[in-house]
């Protein structure tokens, strides 16, 4: 296994944004050369990247031989465009590093929690507009992922906004109803959009469960596959909703959650894959 960490740098970046990638290395014993990657974005509604949404969500896609990369974006006091131009650099470092690094650039999958789901679907109904596009010099279908895994997703700016996310996105423009418009997801969806796992609980009183419903139904009204789990119980933030993501002083803990994981991965390994040789 090599691990590498790259820092982030675009217009607005922070100094501690980065991205870290965990990849297999060649070996003669295996067939297998280069694989699919899932790139992990934490949540924090936009104020801070998640410890508990970050290396053991990694470690259990490295686990069926996915490479994994998670990346730490700039929050707020940055605002709008900054982390959807530091995903699309990461998502340009691996593909223009793909042959050296064994990564298959067509299968680049975003794995986003609550804003940091956000900020997956932001890119990945954005990757071909001016924002990003113009500011890398780069074709319109160049930066596309392959897929989406939207676990607890802020979605909506609207009635069923964690209003939170949105302040600390946009900062002096959160009032802005053009601009909230713009970064609520279910505006965005086309036929450009990739096919998504996503999962919520019922229960959920942070991010209600409309924002995922919003984007079902949006990529429904697209054509685009999606595969949708919602479960009966469980808070907001649940991460693997077990033991090895406890936050301290509350156990985040769900056996019927639990299983969003392996669903997620036999999702992965069904949609895209693993062996191209």
């Amino acid at each position: 296994m090599k691990n590498i960490t790259v820092p982030v740098k675009v217009d607005g970046s922070m100094e501690y944004a980065r991205f870290e990638l965990s990849l297999y290395e060649e070996s003669r014993e295996l067939a297998l050369k280069k694989r699919p990657l899932v790139l992990v974005i934490p949540g924090g509604g936009y104020g801070f990247t998640s410890a508990r949404e970050a290396d053991s969500i990694a470690n259990n896609y490295l686990a069926i031989g996915y490479h994994a990369a998670i990346l730490y974006y700039s929050v707020s006091p940055a605002v709008y465009p900054t982390s959807l131009r530091e995903l699309a650099f990461c998502v340009k470092y691996l593909k223009d590093k793909a042959d050296e690094l064994l990564i298959d650039e067509t299968r680049i999958i975003l794995c986003g929690f609550s804003a940091g789901a956000h900020l997956a679907a932001l890119f990945g109904t954005g990757y071909f507009r001016p924002e990003v596009t113009d500011y890398f010099k780069v074709s319109k279908d160049y930066l596309k992922p392959a897929g989406m895994i939207l676990a607890y997703p802020v979605i909506t700016s609207g009635e069923y906004a964690h209003r939170g996310s949105f302040d600390n996105l946009l900062g002096p423009d959160k009032n802005n109803p053009e601009m909230l418009k713009y970064v609520s997801i279910e505006n965005r969806v086309d036929e450009n959009t990739p096919p998504a796992f996503i999962w919520h609980t019922f229960e959920d009183g942070a991010v209600p469960l409309e924002n995922s419903l919003f984007m079902a139904k949006a990529m429904r009204a697209a054509k685009i596959p999606f595969e949708y789990h919602v479960f009966p119980r469980g808070g907001h933030g649940l991460s693997l909703a077990g033991p090895a993501t406890y936050s301290q002083g509350r156990h985040e803990d769900d056996p019927g959650v639990r299983q969003w994981m392996e669903l997620s991965q036999n999702w992965l390994l069904r949609t895209f894959g693993l062996l191209n040789y």
